[in-house]
């Protein structure tokens, strides 16, 4: 099992997740503009879920059904992207976490915040 990093992320990419990552596993992707997580280096610690300030980081068996897709695109969009072990700042317009479950509701969705935070 791995942690998979979700569309929560997107045009956010707070970096606190990859600072406490002891297997390097956060890579910073431009397109979608967003980190993910390379599923065969992660060790599935937990760390980075509490580090998230948007709590975009699940397990792969706890992921919302909205957010499913993302365990495929991490592993797709990794290999492009830049291995990333510090922290920067988030993107201009970095949503928080209220603004993105706000944005969740608006659309319909209910989703349970993951274990972990």
């Amino acid at each position: 099992m791995t942690h998979v990093v979700t569309e929560r992320c997107v045009d956010c990419r707070y970096t606190d997740c990859a600072t406490v990552c002891p297997v390097e596993c956060f890579w910073e992707t431009e397109n979608p503009a967003m980190l993910v997580i390379d599923p065969d280096t992660c060790i599935d610690c937990g760390l980075c879920v509490p580090e998230c300030p948007i709590h975009a980081i699940y397990t792969e068996e706890e992921l919302p059904e909205p957010y499913a897709e993302w365990t495929a695109k991490n592993a797709e969009l990794f290999s492009g992207g830049t291995n990333i072990t510090e922290k920067k700042d988030p993107l201009d317009g970095a949503l928080s976490l209220e603004q993105i479950q706000q944005k969740e509701k608006d659309k319909g969705w209910d989703i349970p915040e993951p274990g972990g935070v």
